[in-house]
């Protein structure tokens, strides 16, 4: 068995685009192989700025030989026909074979194909793969036809130790295969040869690359937490800017530089913002969590004589960066915020839904209709934060940093001097941004980030604007999870359809035919879709709970269930008891009993009612349809009160008592007697167990 290695080798790939270029031509190559009919053992791709690199291991030296064989006309068929099929397969007619079926004999074409050797087969599906390779963005270069992400340089493709003779051709010109590399641009740009996949690594180490995108990763991180220990601060955790900052760099030199004194007023986030956005740097912070004096910065490969250059360099490169963040933050707290809600009429939030100033209104009536269902939310203090969150959108701090939105406004309205509790809600109106983003506790907080959710939610919603697929340009299934972790998390007692009903009080829009008077067909369809939707985000939450899809349909399809919490305590009762040997066996008993009451129901054309059993229609022939009755008796009642005080693990319990009781009835009575006032009677009942299980959960859910 023999190894494959092949490499692109072009100008910076953007860090970016990386990880799916490498698991793309993983992905091409193995499609390739498998149609040439060559095994291997493993394909790995790995990425620097300037290579895309795939090894394949465990190849054969060439393709095994392919036999196949072809049907053929009918012996006694016409002589054109055996003609055709003979020109077709290549053969005479005493190469082919004849056999019979019950119709009589007819010719088969055996097929012998000789396997080619592996560096043939592969040079032609390096050729197949590497025009097959897409890119969010490419290029041509030199009146090529030919796209690639950056102009590419050279392939080096060596099988066996040996380069693969092939010129690929690139749509005006051609690169010709080989078994040449280069190193690190600037340290190490000179060609060398390799043969296998431990020469290739090892010498592109020694030319100062390092191949794997993991290493160099795991290299800057653990670098960076030496040097940021060795001050006794502490590195920013920042996981997608370390995997970025690996993507840039064949060669990293991690290095720790200094801020000035005169920037270390500005809000951390401004600093960090500043750092990260343009320059990648990694910011640091002091045992007690406020901004440190120094960044750390990583470098390409420089050489060791020149790190004190570089540093001072990038020292620089961040003064102007600070300077500039400086300058903003003077500028903006001339004006205060509330003085800047006249231009935020000029800023169109969606041709649908008005301007910004118009979505502030909404906000202000949304957040302090909310605010009745949050303990602890001070009205004027909810009314005042819904009107400061969006003025910081036409600040100049936010015109150069805009993730910076939000948090920059809590700044200049404590500047201002706005209580805490609003400028707490400015800096967290936009929270949760993720699953695992920290959702906000504080009541005034809640009640903006809530508004702030909901108005885009319903009121996209209502315009028809919802996700499809994979596109969801409005991001509102991360609304919709907002607000359930809000609800969640913060134990609020409200009902979607009644923060839907809040949301129409504050039209969007003129539309008035959509909006009328919140009872008309489109609106009904707007707040059943949505709470469908509620649904379908919440498993996906619940998901890695390992929280099964099925338990969260059965209660969303109670009746009027859209209180969160308490469907979320349903969920966890629903959960436990169908782990019980008694919640499994019921849950079966609960499909035969709706299985025949449907099929009789459709036989019979008529419907059972679970109201209109009749005990005294019990002979005393059944002991174990009077027991079952006396069960539902007992627990009917009990279960029922258990469900009014929201005590799921009690109704959940009063169900697991009709377990032995609805066993014993399958296995011993007759549910289709003779009598039909009896087969009706026993129906009845058994239209009673799928009612009387349907009230704690719609257990026929479970399996969607």
């Amino acid at each position: 068995m023999a190894q494959l290695i092949v490499e692109y080798f072009s100008e910076e790939i953007p860090a970016r685009m990386q990880n799916n270029a490498a698991r793309e031509i993983e992905k091409l190559f193995k499609a390739e192989l498998s149609q040439a009919r060559l095994t291997c053992d493993e394909i790995t791709a790995y990425t620097t700025p300037r290579r895309l690199t795939l090894r394949v291991d465990g190849l054969p030296l060439e393709q095994p030989d392919l036999k196949s064989e072809r049907k053929g006309p009918r012996t006694n068929a016409p002589v054109r026909a055996i003609e055709g099929f003979l020109g077709a397969t290549g053969l005479t007619i005493d190469q082919c074979e004849t056999r019979e079926d019950k119709k009589g004999s007819y010719y088969v074409a055996i097929i012998e194909e000789s396997g080619q050797p592996a560096p043939l087969v592969l040079s032609d599906i390096i050729s197949r793969v590497t025009t097959a390779m897409s890119w969010p963005k490419s290029m041509r270069w030199a009146g090529n036809s030919f796209r690639w992400v950056r102009p590419l340089h050279g392939i080096m493709a060596v099988f066996d130790g040996m380069a693969l003779d092939r010129e690929i051709d690139l749509g005006g010109s051609s690169i010709a295969l080989s078994n040449h590399t280069r190193g690190h641009r600037f340290r190490a740009p000179d060609e060398f040869s390799v043969t296998d996949f431990d020469d290739y690594s090892a010498k592109l180490r020694t030319a100062h690359v390092m191949l794997d995108p993991a290493e160099r990763r795991s290299e800057i991180e653990s670098t960076a937490f030496k040097l940021a220990a060795d001050k006794n601060f502490e590195l920013v955790d920042d996981p997608a800017l370390l995997t970025e900052v690996a993507g840039l760099v064949e060669w990293p030199t991690v290095l720790l530089a200094t801020i000035d004194a005169e920037f270390m007023t500005l809000p951390p986030e401004v600093m960090r913002s500043a750092m990260r956005g343009h320059q990648k740097y990694f910011s640091l912070t002091t045992k007690t969590g406020e901004a440190a004096p120094n960044f750390i910065f990583v470098a390409n490969g420089i050489a060791e004589d020149s790190s004190n250059q570089v540093i001072a360099g990038n020292e620089r490169v961040l003064r102007a960066r600070l300077s500039d963040a400086r300058h903003f933050w003077d500028q903006d707290r001339k004006i205060a915020l509330s003085d800047r809600a006249d231009k935020l009429r000029d800023i169109v939030f969606h041709a649908k839904l008005g301007t910004l100033d118009q979505r502030v209104d909404r906000l202000q009536s949304l957040a302090t209709g909310l605010a009745k269902y949050i303990p602890g939310a001070d009205l004027d203090q909810v009314r005042t934060a819904a009107c400061l969150a969006k003025a910081d959108l036409v600040t100049e701090m936010v015109g150069e940093f805009p993730e910076l939105q939000g948090i920059v406004g809590s700044y200049y309205a404590r500047a201002e001097g706005e209580d805490e509790a609003i400028t707490t809600a400015i800096g967290e109106h936009y929270a949760p941004a993720g699953p695992s983003d920290r959702c906000p506790t504080a009541p005034v907080s809640v009640a903006v980030a809530l508004a702030e959710k909901l108005d885009t939610l319903f009121w996209l919603w209502a315009y028809d604007i919802r996700p499809t697929g994979s596109k969801d340009p409005y991001a509102l299934r991360r609304a919709t999870v907002g607000i359930i972790r809000l609800i969640l998390e913060n134990e609020l007692r409200v009902d979607l359809g009644a923060m839907f009903d809040l949301a129409l009080e504050t039209p969007a829009g003129d539309d008035e035919a959509l909006i009328g008077s919140g009872s008309g067909e489109k609106i009904d369809e707007v707040k059943a879709s949505l709470t469908e939707f509620f649904a379908d985000r919440l498993k996906v939450h619940l998901r890695d709970r390992g929280v099964p899809h099925g338990h969260v349909a059965a209660v969303f399809a109670l009746p009027g269930e859209d209180d969160l919490v308490r469907i979320m305590a349903r969920i966890a009762a629903l959960s436990a008891f169908l782990e019980t040997d008694d919640g499994a066996n019921l849950t079966v008993a609960y499909r035969r009993a709706a299985n025949i009451v449907h099929q009789e129901e459709k036989k019979d054309g008529t419907r059972f009612d679970p109201m209109a059993y009749d005990p005294k229609l019990n002979s005393g022939d059944t002991q174990e349809e009077a027991q079952l009755w006396d069960a539902f008796s007992n627990v009917d009642g009990k279960m029922r009160t258990a469900l009014d005080k929201e005590d799921y693990e009690a109704a959940m319990t009063g169900l697991a008592q009709l377990r032995a009781p609805v066993d014993r009835f399958f296995d011993e009575v007759k549910v289709n007697h003779e009598d039909p006032a009896i087969r009706r009677n026993r129906l009845n009942l058994l239209a009673r167990i799928v009612v009387v299980m349907d009230a704690v959960a719609i257990f026929n859910e479970l399996d969607g």
